[in-house]
């Protein structure tokens, strides 16, 4: 039953609240995250599971996936490249360049002519610059875009990568039981 003073606002169930407050920075790094996220709001694994599935497939959660920092895995470099494909061919051409080990985005979006007029980007990261040019070279190679006109953007500063933020997480006490991510005491 919606309480609620707005029209058309549905008050979230407080578990469902609770679990995208509590992924909202990132899952714990652990052989089972989504234990460990259930024994943090007094959930189980398969609870867990359940409620994000339901949340991503009704659309409250737009996507779940993963950062990576590349920086602290050695990529130092890293550049966009900004395509101008033929509308025709840009969904083709885009499957092509993102199965490439080295890419690591790769999105469509609009042209904004005059000054703007490439309308698929992707992201190459390498170790330093001349690994970027090369992993460059060899995608122009493999996918046939000679002829593209394309530019290549290196980053000059880093930003904070993180996902959407809904709220400031609630801190729970825990609930005392059998703690999924340790073996029993034998």
């Amino acid at each position: 039953m919606d309480l609620s003073p707005h029209a058309g606002f549905v008050t979230p169930d407080p578990a469902d609240l609770a679990l995208i407050l509590c992924v909202q920075d990132g899952l714990p790094l652990v052989a089972r995250p989504f234990a460990a996220v259930g024994v943090q709001i007094g959930l189980s694994e398969d609870e867990v599971l359940a409620r994000l599935t339901r949340l991503i497939k009704i659309g409250d959660i737009r996507r779940l996936g993963v950062v990576v920092r590349h920086h602290e895995l050695g990529y130092r470099a890293n550049a966009m490249v900004v395509w101008n494909i033929p509308d025709a061919r840009v969904t083709e051409v885009g499957r092509s360049i993102g199965q490439q080990t080295f890419v690591t985005l790769c999105y469509r979006r609009p042209r904004r002519p005059p000054r703007w007029p490439y309308n698929l980007f992707c992201m190459i990261h390498g170790h330093d610059r001349d690994e970027v040019t090369r992993n460059l070279d060899h995608l122009v190679e493999t996918c046939h875009l000679e002829a593209i006109p394309h530019a290549i953007l290196f980053s000059k500063r880093r930003f904070k990568q993180r996902g959407a933020r809904y709220g400031e997480p609630i801190v729970t006490p825990p609930i005392r039981h059998a703690n999924p991510l340790r073996p029993a005491a034998g």
